[in-house]
């Protein structure tokens, strides 16, 4: 049958479209005391965000069940401490029937991620068993009559030796042959792919901070290949391609299990809503564009943003428990164009800083008690209160979060704009990006 030219045309771009939209996910974490349910969480991503997939760290029971018959994939992990075991085919076997098997196929789970980050522990007992585990598991996951999970492990950048120029990347010696050579046959055979974590904010400078945030910059040059690379992300993958195939598994697929940048740490320059906003958002358009990399043209990469929500119960410094997209009542932090109902839509790297201007907000670690306590002295030193009442334009979303917001910006606009106007014992912050939304309008 003939197809005019414009159909032919309109037709590619329909499949473009259509593949783009498949390329997103989110790591749902849930080390926090103040997050909804997963039923509500499954239930947010199926109708108000282009999500269609996500990965949690474990194989909570409650999660899987809350997102049967939504459509949306699920990657589940298996604890670090359990690898050992699963070599063992019993062991395997039984860990399907438990983990796998009640949930699957109501509950579209798409890949078991073999532990997290094993060659970063150090521990011996672990990578000596990591690959025959996954081998096992694989074998177990057959035996049930299960064909359609695939079998990964995600791995941090440290896995490599050399990572610049790009096309020089290597595994780390004495590993190549030994753990990633075998690991990448068995991908290879099981047509799974390799996961990595690839994080352009662990290697931000002020020197590299365009390069890492997908702004305009005068590039990084590999002389090997003669390409000169204008963000760091192309990099990585490619530095991670580059070790693949030296080892003679360049044709293995890739997806990136974690990457995302944080709102929140003490002190450090890097740390922003404007940078998340920045990274995260180009992200998204650079993936759903299908350019691929350099090195690896025109390929789509499965990306998992970390996280979906802050997590105020993880230890260690501040940025750990401010990576989130969304805060628990499910408005988002910032937009990078993954909302459906308008809010926040468009492929675009967030709100743009307004040059001049400053509002106050919460600080993504404030307690709603600290928030609510900061409500009530606002409303009671004359502020106009009314617009977080209910019918009033700031009322939605009603959470303490959203309303401390309002009326913290209302009193530091009205007390002068000086810096301790929005100290509020501190857990308020001057941000340049105007956090109105729908018909609530911020002062500035």
């Amino acid at each position: 049958m003939a197809i005019s030219h414009t159909a032919f045309l309109s037709t590619l771009l329909l499949l473009h479209l259509s593949t783009a939209a498949y390329s997103i996910g989110v790591n749902y974490g849930t080390l926090a005391n103040n997050l909804p349910p997963p039923a509500q969480v499954a239930n947010f991503l199926k109708t108000q965000t282009t999500i269609d997939r996500v990965k949690i760290f474990d194989s909570n029971p409650d999660i899987l069940r809350a997102f049967a018959n939504t459509g949306i994939a699920v990657t589940v992990t298996v604890g670090n401490g359990d690898i050992p075991g699963l070599a063992n085919l019993a062991t395997a076997r039984q860990w399907v029937a438990t983990h796998i098997a009640p949930f699957h196929p109501q509950t579209r789970i798409n890949y078991i991620a073999m532990g997290n980050e094993i060659m970063a522990t150090g521990d011996k007992n672990l990578i000596s068993h990591l690959v025959p585990a996954m081998r096992t598991l694989h074998q177990a996951l057959l035996l049930a009559g299960i064909k359609d999970i695939k079998v990964t492990s995600p791995h941090s950048l440290g896995i490599l030796s050399i990572s610049e120029p790009p096309s020089a990347g290597r595994f780390r010696r004495g590993y190549d042959r030994v753990i990633f050579a075998p690991m990448l046959k068995f991908l290879s055979e099981t047509k799974a792919p390799f996961m990595v974590n690839p994080y352009p904010y662990f290697a931000y400078s002020p020197k590299m901070a365009n390069y890492a945030l997908f702004k305009p910059n005068r590039g990084i040059h590999d002389k090997n290949t003669n390409i000169t690379y204008t963000n760091m992300f192309d990099g990585m993958m490619d530095a991670i391609h580059s070790a693949m195939k030296a080892v003679g598994y360049g044709d293995v697929g890739l997806v990136v299990g974690e990457t995302g940048w944080p709102t929140n740490c003490d002190g450090y320059e890097a740390c922003s809503v404007e940078n998340a906003a920045a990274f995260n958002g180009h992200l998204v358009s650079h993936v759903n564009s299908l350019r691929g990399t350099p090195l690896m043209p025109h390929r789509r990469f499965e990306t998992y943003l970390f996280s979906l929500f802050d997590e105020n119960l993880k230890p260690g410094p501040t940025a750990e428990r401010n990576w989130g997209l969304f805060r628990p009542d499910f408005t988002p932090i910032y937009n990078i164009g993954i909302m459906r109902n308008g809010q926040s839509g468009g492929n675009v790297p967030g709100p743009a800083p307004v040059s001049g201007k400053e509002w106050c907000v919460p600080k993504a670690d404030a307690s709603n008690a600290a928030l609510q306590s900061n409500i009530d002295y606002v409303c009671s030193s004359g502020v106009d209160c009314k617009p977080i009442q209910a019918g009033g334009a700031c009322f939605e979303p009603n959470d303490i979060r959203s309303h401390a917001s309002y009326v913290m910006n209302v009193y530091f606009q009205n007390s002068g704009r000086h810096d301790y106007n929005c100290d509020f014992s501190h857990t308020g912050v001057l941000t340049s990006t105007d956090p109105s939304h729908g018909t609530c309008r911020y002062v500035a």
